[in-house]
């Protein structure tokens, strides 16, 4: 049900309450920051809007009427009610602010975000940031939905009906345990024995297993996977039997690497298999505030 014709603005209601506090239209137009005639003709306004005598003016002042007082007692609260959405209001903007909701994916969290959330702190410590970690197919699902204001993904494409923004590369290394025959090859390894060979793979919707795909797509159909397992951690783990090559992020297996847990696979030609990290953010919603910085801080590297 909506408000009733003849509703009183709560503006001037506020002016009424003013002259009744400070008994004087001159100090509730100081109060009020206009001038003295337009409070009047403001309450004069009132008084024909609520056909009621609110004020008897005098060269000594004016005082409330008893309609007046009756009038003033119940614009208080309201005036209270008022006042408290609009503090409301406030306080959900400067929550919005300061709010910033980023999803990621698995390899961009692990090996960049945390750099960057730690500049952005030291750049807006006000802004209180929720990271989510997923697929990149399920990051840009969460930014369609609007679950997250910002995503960082990646692949060799940047997601349909996002807008997006190349903030790095990556390279894609195929790795094996020391004793997989593999790691004994003299020679780089054939892309056609890659796509051949059953790999431990990541999930459907994984930008490594897209990356992966686009590279071989020359080459024919990738062979059916010795697994497929959900984050980077349990295809290191599933390595390490040295039954089944995998193909990962370099950053994710630099530490293995260096130590010679996993052996690197040359491929023919010198080729790098490389990926695209990606910023994604909504049509509508174009990063702002801490959003903005934190892209800044990602393009930056």
């Amino acid at each position: 049900m909506g408000l009733p014709p003849g509703t009183p603005e709560l503006k001037v209601l506020d002016l009424l309450v003013s002259v009744a506090e400070t008994g004087s239209l001159g100090q509730a137009a100081e109060r009020h920051g206009i001038s003295q005639p337009a409070v009047s003709m403001r309450i004069s306004a009132l008084e024909r809007q609520l056909r009621l005598v609110l004020l008897e003016r005098s060269p000594t002042g004016s005082r409330l009427t008893p309609a007046g007082a009756a009038v003033v007692d119940w614009a208080r609260p309201v005036l209270d009610a008022a006042r408290a959405l609009l503090s409301g209001v406030a306080a959900l903007h400067a929550d919005q602010q300061g709010r910033l909701r980023v999803a990621a994916s698995m390899t961009i969290a692990d090996h960049r975000v945390p750099a960057w959330l730690i500049t952005l702190h030291g750049r807006a410590p006000e802004a209180r940031v929720a990271l989510r970690v997923g697929n990149s197919s399920q990051v840009a699902d969460m930014v369609r939905s609007r679950e997250a204001d910002l995503g960082f993904v990646e692949g060799p494409h940047a997601p349909p009906g996002l807008r997006s923004r190349a903030i790095d590369d990556d390279e894609l290394v195929v790795v094996v345990a020391p004793g997989h025959p593999w790691a004994r090859r003299r020679m780089p390894l054939p892309l056609r024995m890659l796509a051949a060979t059953p790999l431990i793979l990541r999930e459907q919707g994984s930008g490594t297993r897209e990356a992966l795909q686009e590279f071989l797509r020359e080459t024919g159909e990738l062979a059916p996977p010795a697994a497929e397992l959900g984050s980077t951690t349990a295809i290191k783990s599933a390595l390490t039997t040295g039954d089944a090559p995998a193909v990962l992020s370099r950053l994710a297996v630099s530490a293995e690497l260096h130590d010679q847990r996993l052996i690197s696979v040359p491929l023919e030609g010198s080729r790098l298999l490389r990926r695209k990290f990606r910023a994604v953010w909504l049509h509508e919603t174009p990063p702002v505030g801490p959003a903005a910085t934190l892209l800044a801080l990602a393009i930056r590297g």
